[in-house]
């Protein structure tokens, strides 16, 4: 199964749009792990065009808040639907067993024994400075956070957050999580 796990950053925020919309918001910067090459690969918004293929390929893809916003944003960009791709939110994962959201950070630091290296304000500010190459590693190292989460999850059947100073499991049913999903035909922008 060919797992492409992904992560968006952006170049505006919801107040400066003035919409709860992700599709409202612009891409600045995407970067993908692909299971299959075992690559991180960064894309800019005008690069957008080289990462289709590889999105193609993908029998699933995973994120953290990825099914409410990272893929409704992305497909504002792409010229089929995204959504007709297996996909795999691990924070959707989380609520659905927890009952709440949890952040990436908490998840992390319980889970991994680490931290992130900033957080989507930041990228922003940072994307606004100029600073590209300080959003694409922060992004990047946010990919490479959720393919260990997401590993850690399927080995395990759980991950765990901070609770006050304490750290909690979450229980989680990975049993279906790599099962093949046929969604129907795919609308694909390469000839086939």
């Amino acid at each position: 199964m060919r797992k492409i796990v992904f992560d968006i950053e952006t170049s505006n925020t919801f107040q400066q749009t003035g919409s709860a919309d992700p599709a409202a918001l612009n891409l600045s910067v995407i970067c993908v792990h692909d299971s299959e090459t075992d690559e991180y690969t960064t894309y800019l918004q005008e690069e957008l065009s080289q990462l289709w293929p590889l999105i193609e390929k993908a029998d699933m893809l995973i994120g953290y808040n990825s099914d409410h916003f990272d893929i409704p944003l992305l497909n504002k960009y792409y010229p089929g639907d995204l959504t007709r791709i297996k996909s795999l939110d691990l924070l959707k994962e989380i609520k659905n067993s927890l009952g709440r959201r949890i952040k990436l950070d908490s998840v992390a630091e319980s889970t991994l024994g680490k931290k992130k290296i900033g957080h989507g304000l930041e990228a922003i500010t940072w994307w606004k400075n100029g600073e590209i190459e300080k959003v694409k590693k922060y992004c990047q190292e946010d990919v490479k956070i959720t393919k260990e989460i997401y590993e850690y999850a399927l080995k395990n059947n759980m991950v765990k957050y901070k609770d006050l100073s304490e750290d909690r499991e979450i229980k989680l049913d990975t049993s279906e999580w790599e099962k093949p999903e046929d969604k129907g035909s795919m609308t694909h922008t390469l000839p086939f």
